[in-house]
């Protein structure tokens, strides 16, 4: 059976984290069977990366504040996580899925695509989206 997503409930998620009035920073995609739905939304990352097990598959959306000592801004990402404990068919199938969600999930700074619960580190994911963003005044004390 071919994979759906649920784009509106799966786009209220989205403009939640992205809508600067409200303190969500994360929405968690997830299978529910063939039907790709929101999961949780939720303010701290912490409770996002528990969602990340080994059997399981999801996609996220995450807003992280970065910048540096002359401006701090909020930059988004989009977060592919396949657990350890996924069959290939399930792999092969994520990367097909994906593009139903990035026609709801469009603006973000980086994309990841993660099997290592270690790579869901948040200064590493910042690092990361600092380099994606361009000047970088702190570039000194680095």
């Amino acid at each position: 059976m071919a994979t759906q997503i649920d784009k509106e409930a799966c786009r209220e998620a989205y403009n939640d984290v992205r809508d600067d009035a409200t303190e969500t920073s994360w929405a968690a995609f997830v299978y529910e069977g063939s039907m790709i739905v929101p999961a949780a939304t939720g303010t701290d990352y912490e409770e996002f990366k528990k969602l990340c097990k080994d059997d399981t598959r999801l996609f996220g959306f995450v807003r992280f504040t970065t910048g540096d000592a002359m401006s701090k801004r909020a930059k988004f990402t989009f977060l592919t996580w396949i657990g350890e404990d996924i069959t290939g068919l399930q792999r092969a199938k994520i990367s097909t899925d994906k593009t139903l969600v990035k026609d709801v999930v469009q603006n973000f700074a980086k994309e990841f695509v993660i099997s290592d619960s270690r790579e869901l580190d948040q200064e590493f994911l910042c690092k990361e989206l600092r380099k994606a963003g361009g000047a970088n005044y702190d570039a000194q004390a680095e």
